[in-house]
């Protein structure tokens, strides 16, 4: 059972990841979370020095969140391609699509405010651009374990075609956060998918 403490803090970065999601991380203030929390600034200062801490706390919450979201079942699936195509299903429809965060996908915002900055900043945006790049990895790795076992086309760049699907996702992501319009996540979805298809060895 978590102590008061521990539920405080809690509060505190659950109420930060969606805060910094809509109205940016600059744009997001201490006072902004002492409102949205409903604790004093000594409340907030009692668990974190600073904002910045906050957020590098709210960025594993919210990887913590997508993981738990487009992970849902891939785990059981034994089939790499399979998996691939249940990744860009969770992400799509229930990452982007049930809009998980207010603002749109947290990283990818994250990543487009913090860009031209440096300091501290540069700092977290190379968190969000590491992340991207072991997802991206991960899909790679899937797409080589089809291919070992004869499931692809010879002769495909696995790493175009990993960055191209990471790419496709930000780009769709991007597109129903500028217009609320579904259409994108799901077009994205269809088009991956007879993507993946036309990579599989024609048997």
């Amino acid at each position: 059972m978590k102590t008061r403490g521990e539920h405080t803090r809690s509060r505190i970065i659950e109420t930060s990841t969606h805060l910094f999601s809509v109205t940016g991380f600059f744009n997001t203030s201490i006072n902004d979370i002492q409102k949205a929390t409903g604790l004093t600034k000594g409340g907030i200062y009692a668990h974190f020095k600073s904002k910045e801490e906050i957020w590098w706390v709210a960025y594993e919450e919210a990887t913590g969140i997508w993981r738990d979201i487009v992970f849902r079942e891939v785990k059981d699936t034994l089939d790499p391609l399979g998996r691939l195509e249940k990744i860009v299903e969770n992400d799509m429809r229930h990452y982007i699509g049930e809009d998980t965060f207010k603002g749109g996908c947290f990283f990818l915002n994250m990543l487009v405010e913090l860009s031209g900055q440096s300091g501290q900043s540069q700092a977290m945006k190379d968190r969000i651009l590491d992340g991207f790049l072991k997802f991206a990895e991960l899909l790679r790795g899937w797409l080589q374990e089809a291919g070992e076992r004869g499931m692809l086309k010879p002769g495909l760049d696995l790493d175009q075609v990993s960055n191209f699907i990471v790419i496709s996702l930000n780009g769709a992501a991007a597109f129903y956060a500028a217009t609320r319009d579904p259409k994108y996540w799901k077009l994205t979805i269809a088009q991956l998918k007879e993507y993946i298809a036309q990579l599989k060895v024609c048997r």
